[in-house]
């Protein structure tokens, strides 16, 4: 399945991109696109903090387990 990704992509040149472009104006329209990145935009970064939250949290319990261990030999 990864193989076939830059198949699929890869192959885009100037041509391509002018037409998808042109199709995605005559779709939207020219008001309605910044609405619709916008729209990607929050997406895009509403994921990016749900990655950093998950990443905190699998991080999180290894800071705590090394504090623990501090903490008693500072006891000792």
């Amino acid at each position: 399945m990864l193989g076939l990704i830059p198949l699929l992509f890869g192959n885009l040149g100037t041509p391509e991109l002018i037409i998808i472009v042109v199709v995605v104006l005559l779709l939207f329209g020219g008001k309605k696109i910044p609405e619709l990145m916008r729209g990607i935009g929050k997406g895009v970064r509403s994921f990016k903090e749900g990655m950093n939250d998950i990443t905190d949290e699998i991080n999180r319990p290894a800071d705590e387990t090394t504090d623990d261990k501090s903490n008693k030999e500072n006891k000792k």
